[in-house]
């Protein structure tokens, strides 16, 4: 049985090239896509165990992959967040590329989940936690999206089947022509191992932070000293002295 490292290592090797052109499609942005990819088996192998166990594993990184590709919060990282890839011999974005960054990205995925990915519309429902008719609904705009914008595609008219295959042979060749290098198997399991260390530190240090916090608050607390209250003149000092002097029949105010 292998070790978990060569297990790792092999989904790794067998499915991240596929993911990389993968998440290319959902972003247009080779940098992203790849950090998409390291990401996602990045989590895998923190999350080992239960990754391993999984009926599908490379469809858990997917999941995760793209997921992270997709993240809103990436608008805001200028590093990440550039014009999308040019054609070749071009300054301007594919056309196919800039037809499908146009897509909301819940549509987009669907329909690289179906046509270019291969699963069926059960198994890319189930992956975007969606109905089978509301993943049905989304391929379906972004096929009749794609139709109109780019008619040299030869969508319209055709039966989904048909539809299927042509964006299948389009989207592959797409992805092809902007290859997205993916670093080596070790190199994500390392940088996995390293963030794993950087989290762990970081809890211990928020914990001791609380604890620390939490202790001054009960030191400050307990350290408050009583004060007297100011003794009439002629009385015993102290409450008890205050008391006695209230129920003596001699005590006059």
């Amino acid at each position: 049985m292998p070790s978990p490292a060569a297990a790792f290592d092999a989904l790794y090797v067998r499915h991240a090239p596929a993911l990389a052109r993968q998440t290319f499609l959902l972003t247009g942005r080779p940098r992203l896509s790849r950090e998409a990819v390291e990401w996602g088996f990045q989590l895998a192998w923190q999350r080992w165990p239960e990754v391993a166990r999984d009926l599908d594993p490379a469809g858990w990184v997917r999941a995760a992959a793209h997921e992270y590709a997709l993240s809103p919060w990436h608008r805001f990282r200028l590093s990440t967040f550039r014009s999308p890839a040019k054609a070749a011999g071009s300054d301007r974005p594919d056309p196919l590329l800039a037809a499908l960054l146009r897509l909301p990205a819940p549509y987009r995925r669907a329909l690289l989940l179906h046509d270019a990915v291969g699963l069926e519309l059960p198994e890319a429902a189930a992956e975007i936690e969606a109905s089978t008719p509301a993943a049905h609904g989304r391929l379906t705009y972004a096929r009749e999206a794609l139709a109109g914008r780019l008619p040299e595609l030869g969508l319209a008219g055709e039966p989904p089947a048909r539809q299927r295959e042509i964006l299948c042979e389009r989207l592959a060749r797409l992805a092809a022509a902007h290859p997205v290098p993916t670093a080596a198997a070790r190199a994500v399991r390392t940088g996995s191992e390293r963030s794993t260390r950087r989290m762990t530190r970081s809890a211990i240090g928020l914990t001791g932070l609380i604890v620390a916090v939490t202790a001054a608050s009960l030191w400050a607390g307990t350290g408050e000293q009583y004060v007297q209250p100011p003794v009439r003149p002629g009385a015993p000092a102290g409450p008890a002295g205050d008391a006695h002097a209230e129920h003596d029949p001699q005590h006059r105010p």
